[in-house]
């Protein structure tokens, strides 16, 4: 282990006297209020005002007809999986997933919940490679993915790190099969896409789309997500599915499975709060990205690319990738890792236990998901094809995999939009000092 505080590199660098963190949450005082009218009204449970009023804001201002308040932005995943499902494939037995015996094209390189709803569902997610222009799903490896698998009706796709995918081409791929898209906007709320030649929002360009408000998010409530749809009969259909799918009559009658989904009117009131500040925290972390771009750009390494021409992201997390000519020795386990420091080069591990000695928070890219032991065993595919067994020295091809390469040579820098522009100079001189 070294010790950074006592590292010749690092003297005069002070610890923060507070942790830095990645990114947290930033209240205003407004949610209070609605909090507070949440219980002084007596409206605490899964329905209220507040709940009425954030589904009617952030409808308007993604452009969509239909906002369903859920309490999580896995639980619109779920939702709209199991939609998706039905959609396609009709009624299940209550006792299995809609999704049985059918396969899903997924990102690779995002969260799992974004892929565990398909197991939810007892479907097989098939893990599609990504690009390097946005780090989101790559159009010619999905292109190959229906070349392997044509009967595949369905894609879950993430927007990494709140920077949108390439949606027009995936869009189109998507009609050429007659497939469904569910679009992941958990990282993205207020992103922009040019679709078309229109900008639109992020949680508006597939069949079925979900947001997240959970607490390190670009507007929080603690928790909270929501379905967007520009359907009623979608819209209605989650809302009865989030509420343990009550039928109509006057007793507790259930035709469905159902479940306890629904939003929280005391959630539903600190996103409420937070509702008029979403422009302003974009900006704020936009800035951020811009400081790390202008402190970091004579070392060798890129920050997390987008579109220019064709979107705007919401900027959530600030990423860096370090050259591979730059990188120092670096290997990781299961559950933990090796690196050793180099003359002019660093890597992931050194940077982030350099940061977090200081008191800073960063953090590893998202592991792909092809990656994860619990999903080893599923397909994956690149550009070249099939993804597996790609080591066998008789197999022709590169082997490339671009979702590894990323979680191999980069980091999520500290990105709190309460940041100083103080504190991130020291993140960025610790940075620097790596890779002396």
């Amino acid at each position: 282990m070294v010790d950074f505080k006592n590292d010749l590199r690092f003297k005069g660098i002070e610890p923060f006297p507070t942790r830095l963190w990645l990114s947290s949450p930033t209240m205003h005082g407004d949610e209070q209020r609605w909090v507070d009218d949440a219980i002084l009204t007596n409206w605490v449970s899964t329905v209220g005002r507040n709940i009425d009023e954030v589904e009617k804001a952030i409808a308007e201002y993604v452009g969509c007809r239909y906002a369903v308040g859920l309490s999580s932005g896995t639980a619109a995943l779920h939702l709209a999986t199991k939609l998706a499902g039905e959609k396609l494939y009709g009624m299940p037995k209550p006792n299995e997933g809609t999704l049985q015996g059918k396969q899903v094209f997924c990102s690779d390189v995002t969260f799992d919940a974004s892929i565990n709803p398909v197991a939810y569902e007892d479907g097989e997610a098939i893990f599609i490679d990504t690009e390097r222009d946005t780090w989101n799903m790559d159009p010619e490896a999905l292109k190959k993915a229906f070349e392997l698998y044509p009967d595949t009706k369905l894609i879950v796709l993430a927007h990494l790190y709140g920077t949108p995918g390439k949606m027009e081409e995936i869009k189109k791929i998507a009609d050429e099969h007659g497939a469904l898209i569910i679009e992941d906007a958990a990282e993205s709320l207020g992103s922009k896409y040019k679709l078309n030649g229109q900008w639109v929002e992020t949680g508006t360009l597939g069949d079925y789309n979900c947001i997240s408000f959970n607490g390190n998010k670009i507007i929080t409530g603690s928790s909270g997500g929501m379905f967007l749809t520009e359907s009623q009969e979608d819209a209605e259909k989650v809302r009865k599915w989030s509420t343990q799918s009550r039928e109509a009559a006057p007793w507790y009658q259930h035709e469905e499975i159902g479940y306890n989904y629904r939003m929280s009117n005391i959630i539903a009131g600190v996103i409420r709060g937070q509702i008029p500040y979403l422009d302003e925290h974009i900006e704020q972390k936009k800035a951020i990205y811009e400081r790390y771009k202008k402190g970091l750009a004579d070392l060798p390494v890129t920050m997390n690319p987008y579109d220019e021409k064709n979107s705007i992201p919401n900027f959530w997390l600030s990423c860096m990738l370090i050259n591979e000519d730059a990188m120092a020795p670096h290997v990781r386990g299961e559950q933990e890792e090796l690196w050793q420091t180099a003359p002019g080069k660093s890597s992931p591990g050194e940077i982030l236990a350099a940061i977090a000695a200081f008191k800073a928070e960063g953090r590893p890219i998202w592991k792909p998901m092809h990656m994860q032991p619990i999903y080893r065993t599923h397909k994956f595919v690149t550009v070249e094809g099939n993804g597996r067994g790609k080591s066998n020295a008789y197999i022709a091809g590169t082997g490339i995999d671009v979702g590894a390469d990323l979680f191999r040579r980069g980091l999520c820098l500290p990105s709190d939009n309460k940041m100083t522009r103080e504190q991130q100079d020291r993140v960025i001189e610790i940075i620097r000092r790596c890779f002396e």
